[in-house]
């Protein structure tokens, strides 16, 4: 966990900076004008309240942020179930569509079976039975693209499966 925060950290760029320093900015300046209308009882809860819905959403914010700038396409060209072995290999390209350059892509894969009864395809890809992260050091620049091999070993099973591919590129 210590590793993750750090990484998280780490990997910080100039608008993430930006928009935390402005979350943490407004949120104080909310709870300092609820301060100064104390008095005003109506004013200064709607005042908080605004302060804590901010930083609540945050995360929201951030997410929106990074899909605005680094917007990518992971394009999976084969996934293949060995036959000699018990290993599944995919194959796949993710390719920069945004204006930044990558420094790094941290790919994750879900395998989720199968089943007949619809309703349930749409909820197992939330819940995959199997899970493998692929990290790309390599810089990625604008409207190129990089392919990759992820070999995932030992995996057997015998129903249908489907995987899903997402990424995170800063």
């Amino acid at each position: 966990m210590k590793n993750k925060i750090l990484h998280f950290i780490n990997t910080l760029s100039l608008y993430d900076y930006l928009l935390f320093g402005g979350i943490f900015f407004f949120f104080l300046l909310f709870l300092i004008l609820a301060i100064l209308f104390h008095r005003k009882l109506g004013v200064a809860v709607t005042l908080i309240l605004s302060a804590f819905i901010l930083l609540i959403s945050s995360p929201l914010a951030y997410i929106g942020m990074h899909t605005y700038f680094y917007k990518h396409v992971v394009t999976l060209t084969t996934v293949q179930d060995l036959v000699f072995t018990d290993a599944l290999l995919i194959r796949g390209d993710i390719n920069n569509t945004s204006k930044q350059t990558f420094k790094e892509c941290t790919l994750m894969f879900g395998i989720s079976k199968v089943s007949t009864i619809k309703p349930l395809n749409k909820l197992y890809p939330y819940l995959p039975f199997r899970r493998k992260t692929l990290v790309i050091s390599e810089t990625i620049k604008p409207h190129e693209g990089e392919s990759f091999k992820l070999l995932i070993d030992p995996f057997s099973y015998p129903k249908n499966f489907t995987v899903i591919a997402w990424s995170i590129c800063r």
